[in-house]
């Protein structure tokens, strides 16, 4: 395809991603759980936030990699950054279906998560491969660090969140290892804490709106 037929797929991608219910290739991590309710309330309530943040962070997942697989030089690095998105999608199914069972919503800022960091994975792109492969990396290990703040703020007897979070982070951490073994390069210490910075402000915004 030409840059424009891409740049057209991924405009399609983006209106799907934001817009249509997700479907999910894998079975939910907490199918196996019997049936036992759900939280009381007050609970039900923190749990369905902190499942609506999560789900905004699959959203910017999808876009910083799909952004990131425009620009890659390398075919078969392009391929791993669709495979990383797409096994993203089922966490962005899981975190959508579980909140809404809580009685909660997704962001309303969904298509402006998806846009910016649309614009970051271009730009993380644009330096190299080996740098956005390192991106990749970085971006993994801090959403791990990400779910284990929520697995330690989730009420205790919201069993089916966590095993969702659970398997999440277990597939973060093996995108990141992915992208080292692929030759990603450690990125400048201020990369890292702007990448964290703007990771807090969707993080809060969210979780509110």
């Amino acid at each position: 395809m030409t840059f424009l037929d891409r740049l057209l797929s991924e405009a399609d991608h983006a209106l799907r991603t934001v817009e249509a219910r997700p479907h999910a290739r894998q079975p939910r991590p907490d199918a196996a759980l019997e049936d036992s309710g759900d939280p009381a309330a007050a609970a039900a309530g923190l749990s369905a936030r902190l499942m609506r943040v999560n789900h905004s962070g699959e959203i910017a997942a999808q876009a910083l990699y799909r952004g990131q697989a425009m620009l890659a030089n390398d075919p078969d690095l392009r391929r791993e950054l669709l495979q990383a998105a797409a096994e993203e999608h089922d966490h962005l199914a899981w975190c959508q279906d579980r909140a809404e069972e809580l009685g909660g919503r997704t962001s309303l800022l969904a298509p402006l998560w998806y846009a910016g960091s649309f614009a970051i994975g271009m730009a993380a792109g644009v330096a190299g491969d080996g740098y956005s492969l390192g991106f990749l990396d970085e971006t993994e290990k801090q959403v791990a660090a990400h779910l284990d703040s929520h697995l330690e703020r989730l009420p205790p007897q919201d069993e089916r969140s966590r095993r969702i979070l659970q398997r999440m982070r277990a597939d973060e951490l093996k995108h990141a290892h992915r992208a080292r073994e692929l030759g990603g390069r450690e990125l400048p210490g201020p990369a890292k804490k702007a990448m964290r910075a703007l990771s807090k402000v969707m993080t809060s915004v969210s979780f509110r709106i």
